[in-house]
């Protein structure tokens, strides 16, 4: 076995690690009975992860961390719930429900700061289907993961709809404006059939 199908267990081992470690905390908060995870060296290293919940392809929660502060196992945990659970956007995740959510597990890479001298320069530096964004002007903060480029595949239209996230106005430019850049490695459990 070659050092690149070395890496490719080991992702799938993460991968499958992260999941499980993402239902069981969905599961604990609902009084759920859950096994243990599987062992993987990296859950008790510092990571950053999202965790996404969908039902039949439309989104159910996702709550993530942009900076890696605390071992990932910890953190994809209170990601899973806080996605499940705290997501301001839905009403609270039901017991009934968690056999047709589909959970994703994202770890982000550190986040790189963009130089640029305008809109136009930093649309040309967006890398689709690659590029995590995160924009910061003043209090106001907002990301988008690498994902949202399935639904947003236009360069202008990704920026557009992360300033409206982020409460500013689509055509918003100020030289204040800060972006970063991020990757992530992605991990999905198993497709569930398209309609209820």
């Amino acid at each position: 076995m070659g050092k690149r199908d070395d890496n490719t267990a080991l992702d799938a081992a993460l991968g499958r690690a992260l999941l499980a470690v993402a239902r069981n905390a969905i599961a604990d908060q609902l009084g759920a009975g859950t096994s243990a995870p599987p062992a993987h060296p990296a859950l008790g290293a510092p990571g950053a992860s999202f965790v996404t919940l969908t039902q039949y392809g439309e989104l159910r929660g996702c709550i993530g961390s942009l900076k890696a502060h605390r071992p990932l196992i910890y953190d994809v945990r209170e990601n899973a719930q806080g996605a499940a659970f705290r997501d301001p956007r839905f009403a609270p995740l039901q017991a009934s429900e968690l056999d047709i959510t589909r959970i994703e597990v994202s770890l982000l890479s550190p986040a790189r700061r963009l130089g640029f001298e305008s809109e136009a320069d930093l649309l040309a530096q967006l890398r689709p289907g690659i590029d995590g964004l995160i924009l910061s002007y003043g209090a106001r903060r907002a990301t988008f993961l690498p994902q949202v480029w399935e639904s947003l595949p236009e360069p202008r239209d990704f920026l557009a709809q992360l300033k409206r996230k982020a409460g500013l106005p689509v055509d918003f430019w100020h030289q204040d404006l800060l972006m970063a850049r991020y990757e992530v490695t992605k991990w999905k459990e198993p497709a569930l059939p398209t309609t209820p």
